[in-house]
């Protein structure tokens, strides 16, 4: 019987390597669809953000394109063959919360710098600053420390040798969007200002409110070709070392348009006529990562103050720092109002800064639905919430796409304040801040929460009377 059985089956295998191959079978092993790619936003360090080619945000790889595996040849029964594991993406590096192998100290007497040296502490750079940041300083310092020194001894050693002056490391700083958006099927969005009341048409705010005062942006690079910025007032340095790999476009020219694109573009702006000074701060590390250490977010900071500049947009975060806190403090003497988006670390996270120190209006983010956005940091330095969650903004090159994070709600709390001082040039930060409390709609607890702030900003209410501070 068993000799019957095998002679048979023996046959019938023969039979099938005569047949001719199906015209289509439900799965071809001879190839495999590629992985999907990675999200284009600004954490991966992919390519152009454009909608309508390229990847999108968020989206698979492209629809049929497929690729030869390993496996050659023609097979009569797939399923009978080994399942192969589909390929795991690989983890994107972690990225560190500071520069590996630097100091930075300002208030570091010369020969405590000559003293270093000495002890093989190199001298990477020196800059001047026009901010007192302490005493009589006026100089920041980066230390590259010897190698095999840890950085805890080595801010030790320098901090023994000048009591006086600030060390600390020289940390990262990221911009703030983590989530990508979901495409708008090529359509162009709904602008989500509704739900604050931004007009569409600014002029007439505006013209209600006064001369605004120019803008100070602190971002990525920016690509000032775009359309929608094609004729804004935008002035835009880069303060990092030109050898060093330059920042993406996708952060900085969201963040831009959002503030003064043209009314009639793709991505059109809070406040087309303002002008924008912007500082790329930013360069890409490892590929992967747009990041702006403390070194050069205090320059940028400084090179603002030295340009009068009395409105100034953050939308960036990362760890305390003395000598940023320094700065920002000395930022708010001169009476100029920083806006810093709270972070995207989750309603658990500790607070990032510069959005949490006192006197920087920290912004949180919701949905069209006035839902806190899942992932926007929470806690008592939470000042006032505004739109963050898709909202329409430009691509990198020429289009335009929803955008997500507490990056993107800032910008709105960075124009109301431009608006409050066209009205009344003479406000601290202290009674902008009183200001822009009053001008919140309370969404949360009753009073000030940790998640929302004061609550929601209402546009509506600029420029009048009810929101107007007492001297």
């Amino acid at each position: 019987m068993d000799r019957v059985f095998a002679r048979l089956l023996g046959g019938l295998l023969g039979l099938a390597v005569v047949l001719p191959p199906p015209v289509s079978l439900p799965f071809d092993p001879t190839y495999q669809l590629l992985t999907p790619a990675h999200a284009d936003d600004d954490d991966d360090g992919g390519g152009d953000d454009d909608g309508g080619g390229g990847r999108s945000e968020g989206g698979s790889g492209r629809s049929g394109d497929r690729v030869p595996s390993r496996q050659s040849g023609f097979t009569l029964f797939p399923f009978l063959q080994p399942q192969r594991p589909a390929p795991s993406r690989r983890a994107a590096p972690a990225i560190p919360d500071r520069v590996p192998n630097e100091i930075i100290a300002a208030g570091l007497p010369e020969a405590a710098i000559t003293q270093l040296t000495g002890e093989g502490y190199a001298v990477a750079e020196r800059q001047s600053l026009g901010l007192v940041t302490t005493g009589s300083a006026t100089e920041i310092v980066r230390l590259v420390v010897p190698r095999g020194t840890g950085l805890e001894a080595a801010r030790e050693r320098v901090t023994s040798l000048a009591p006086v002056a600030q060390v600390d490391f020289n940390h990262y700083y990221r911009p703030e969007q983590t989530e990508t958006a979901p495409d708008c099927g090529g359509q162009t969005c709904a602008l989500v200002r509704e739900i604050i009341g931004w007009p569409i048409d600014p002029a007439g705010l505006v013209q209600r409110c006064g001369s605004l005062p120019t803008i100070g942006l602190i971002d990525t690079a920016i690509n000032p070709d775009h359309p929608s910025l094609g004729d804004a007032r935008l002035e835009v340095i880069r303060i990092t070392d030109d050898a060093l790999p330059q920042s993406g476009r996708q952060h900085g020219t969201a963040v831009a348009a959002l503030l003064v694109g043209a009314a009639g573009s793709r991505a059109p702006g809070l406040l087309p006529s303002s002008e924008v000074i912007a500082v790329d701060a930013f360069r890409r590390l490892g590929g992967s990562a747009d990041v702006a250490s403390t070194f050069d977010l205090v320059r940028a900071l400084d090179a603002l103050a030295g340009r009068n500049v009395r409105v100034i947009n953050l939308s960036l975060a990362g760890p305390d720092n003395v000598l940023l806190k320094t700065t920002v403090e000395a930022m708010i003497t001169r009476r100029v109002i920083l806006v810093a988006a709270v972070g995207n670390a989750g309603p658990r996270a500790k607070p990032l800064y510069p959005a949490g120190y006192d006197g920087v209006i920290a912004v949180t983010a919701v949905d069209r639905g006035r839902n806190a956005y899942r992932r926007a940091n929470q806690g008592a330095h939470v000042d006032i919430a505004a739109p963050g969650v898709n909202v329409w903004t430009a691509a990198s090159i020429s289009g335009a796409r929803p955008k997500s994070g507490t990056s993107f709600a800032a910008p709105f709390v960075s124009a109301a304040a431009a608006v409050l001082l066209a009205e009344r040039p003479d406000l601290t930060p202290v009674q902008m801040a009183e200001a822009l409390s009053g001008l919140a709609q309370d969404i949360g607890s009753p009073g000030k929460d940790q998640v929302f702030g004061w609550g929601l900003l209402d546009a509506r209410r600029l420029c009048t009377a009810e929101a107007t501070p007492s001297p």
